[in-house]
């Protein structure tokens, strides 16, 4: 007969206890990490979809952080763009009550002082950074959108700044003779006004006239030339209007009436004795109202132009000179000897699409931006040239000049039909925002849907594999009892003891 002492029982539970340990092991790791299998391995035949799920899950994963950088960028974007139509309202604000006309010893008024303090704020709104990335420099993240205030007023070095490229255009239009560019002249009863063939100065546009038996033509001919041949005296109250345009695209009318007057008041002309002698009293008060006008609106028009010619084109278009007063072209500048003031990337693309992201499996979101688009480069142009200018305390048409300027301005940044506005750009953004969280709405439903697929695959019920840790954690106790009983029992415990 074979007698089993309590060793070889005791090696039999120790081996079922190590059993259930590494049961309980694989149960905790499954209630800690949800998963059924810490390899793909451990998943059998389900192992390569798993793998596909979880692919697709970190594809998901990286278009949500892309989004989430994107969304930063445009919120900042939009921040930005706000405040810049906040100055632009506040410039516009401030020049259409411009309050006392008082020079300071740089020829400045209070308020061209507090242009230039916009402008300064303007160029550190369009250096914005995020993550590292200046925003409004096209696809050249990693350079500045555009120089400071100062070298752009200023210059650098043989560089010309605005203030000097605004001079040397206000020679230009003005011209040598003081009548922008224009010519007053004539012979007999005949009027003729004639601009001198350049980009310069006074344009002729039309000419309007009441006057009775007198013949007009023009403006005809190159250079363009007006004629008005008196046939006969006109009657008091009847006028001849001269249509001009200026340089900075904006018209002027120079509007004089027949009068019998001696003198005559502005804006008037007297009717002499003859014909001719009236058209020689036309041809003067012709070239007064010109003069006037030269030295007041043009002069503001002046400083617009040279304004929109080097913040709106690239390169900067700068008269040709010296002399400047004589020149008869535009040049472009070049790094040599103009600053050039945007600094980031300027290349045919257009500005949105500067920028691209991929933030979803089928979505792009275009978020680019330039400091070169036209609302940014209107706003410039205009706070610019107002803080570029300088006026003359001993001038007697600096106030009128002046005036001319901040009104011109105003009119400028309060908008015109048809050109781009600051609330376009934010428009364009809003829509990529929109874009931007259809995509990562769907990218949450797509994660939600994919999760739990993998849940389906890889996932555990929690609740069960605790119920059954408790009851393996029972069984192990009960058996580990039992073990440690066996590995005290001896013979003497069967043996009946001995009587006396």
């Amino acid at each position: 007969m074979s007698i089993t002492g309590p060793g070889s029982i005791t090696a039999a539970n120790v081996a079922a206890q190590t059993n259930m340990m590494s049961q309980l092991n694989t149960l905790s790791q499954e209630l800690g990490t949800g998963q059924a299998a810490q390899t793909y391995s451990g998943l059998g035949s389900q192992a390569g979809v798993a793998l596909s799920l979880n692919a697709q899950l970190a594809e998901i994963g990286g278009y949500s952080t892309t989004a989430t950088t994107v969304g930063t960028t445009l919120s900042i974007a939009q921040s930005v763009l706000a405040q810049l139509g906040n100055v632009g309202t506040s410039v516009a604000q401030s020049t259409s009550q411009p309050g006392a006309f008082s020079l300071n010893g740089s020829g400045q008024t209070a308020v061209q002082q507090t242009a230039g303090s916009y402008l300064d704020e303007i160029l550190s709104l369009l250096n914005t950074q995020v993550g590292g990335n200046y925003i409004f420099s096209g696809s050249a993240v990693n350079q500045p959108s555009v120089a400071d205030a100062s070298t752009i007023l200023n210059g650098n070095g043989a560089q010309a700044g605005l203030t000097q490229l605004v001079s040397e255009r206000q020679q230009a239009d003005l011209g040598t003779s003081g009548l922008g560019r224009l010519s007053v002249g004539g012979s007999g009863a005949t009027v003729t006004l004639s601009q001198d063939g350049t980009p310069f100065g006074f344009q002729l546009a039309s000419v309007n006239s009441t006057l009775g038996g007198a013949t007009v033509t023009g403006p005809s001919g190159s250079p363009p030339t007006v004629s008005v041949g008196l046939g006969s005296n006109p009657v008091a109250g009847q006028s001849i209007g001269f249509n001009l345009t200026l340089p900075d695209g904006s018209s002027q009318t120079i509007t004089l009436q027949a009068t019998t007057d001696s003198p005559p008041a502005t804006g008037q002309f007297t009717i002499g004795a003859t014909a001719a002698a009236t058209a020689a009293n036309l041809q003067t008060a012709l070239t007064g109202a010109i003069g006037t006008l030269a030295q007041t609106a043009l002069p503001a028009a002046s400083a617009v132009a040279a304004a929109n010619g080097f913040f709106t084109s690239n390169p900067p278009q700068i008269v040709a000179g010296p002399p400047y007063d004589t020149a008869t072209s535009l040049v472009a500048g070049t790094p040599a000897n103009t600053v050039s003031w945007y600094t980031g990337e300027d290349g045919a693309t257009p500005a949105l699409q500067t920028a691209t992201a991929q933030v979803g499996p089928s979505m792009t979101v275009a978020y680019g931006m330039r400091a070169t688009e036209p609302a940014i480069t209107s706003l410039l142009a205009n706070v610019a040239a107002l803080a570029a200018t300088s006026f003359s305390a001993s001038d007697p048409n600096a106030q009128a000049s002046y005036q001319a300027l901040t009104q011109k301005v105003a009119a400028n940044l309060n908008g015109q039909p048809g050109a781009q506005t600051i609330d376009d750009i934010e428009a364009n953004l809003a829509n990529a925002q929109t874009t931007l969280t259809d995509a990562t709405n769907l990218n949450t439903q797509t994660q939600s849907t994919l999760q739990d697929m993998l849940q389906g695959i890889d996932g555990v019920d929690q609740t069960q594999v605790g119920e059954n840790i408790l009851t393996l954690q029972n069984d192990l106790s009960a058996s580990m009892s039992v073990t440690a009983r066996l590995t005290h029992l001896s013979l003497v415990n069967y043996l009946a003891p001995v009587s006396g």
